[in-house]
């Protein structure tokens, strides 16, 4: 009995530090020979503003149930997201279908350089600065996929570093050639 109450705790816990947001609500029509049958479709956000974010999509006839599904999905879909001084480590680009997001480490004070749906998935992953640049479609849905995608394929400056045999400083300023 004690545990079980300690488990809902955590999982409380868990569910309360996580940030949600709704990124797009969208009505879909499917027409059949009786009329058109209409659903929602929902694109959701969540993370911890701390390297872990996730997105989902929730697609039912009820718009609060869409929601529910995204978020839930969002939920079991979570990454964990390398941030070095409120940065991203490296440049990074990514494509999903036909979205390519571009993602670029700035300087402290920038602030978030994206439009709404990068913006969104960036700022709950607990990135402060980044300049980012939406190419090809702007699809929402492929946009935050392959912002996603972007963040996943981040390598942080010290697994670098091990990679590379280079200590993490100069995976950071750049190796000197050895003259």
């Amino acid at each position: 009995m004690v545990d079980e109450i300690l488990e809902e705790e955590i999982i409380k816990k868990e569910s309360e530090e996580f940030e949600e947001r709704i990124i797009e609500i969208r009505r879909t029509a499917k027409v059949t020979k009786g009329g058109k049958t209409l659903s929602f479709r929902v694109l959701a956000v969540v993370g911890n503003r701390k390297g872990k974010v996730g997105i989902g999509i929730g697609k039912a006839r009820e718009v609060p149930d869409a929601m529910r599904k995204a978020l839930s999905a969002a939920r079991s879909s979570l990454i964990d997201v390398p941030i070095y001084r409120g940065t991203i480590p490296h440049e990074v680009t990514a494509k999903q279908d036909a979205s390519v997001v571009l993602l670029k480490p700035a300087a402290p004070g920038t602030g978030i350089i994206a439009g709404s749906v990068v913006r969104a998935v960036v700022e709950l992953a607990g990135i402060q600065n980044v300049l980012t640049k939406a190419l090809g479609s702007t699809n929402p849905v492929n946009l935050a996929l392959a912002t996603v995608k972007a963040l996943k394929s981040l390598v942080p400056p010290d697994k670098a570093a091990k990679l590379r045999d280079l200590s993490v400083r100069q995976v950071i300023y750049g190796a000197k050639k050895e003259a």
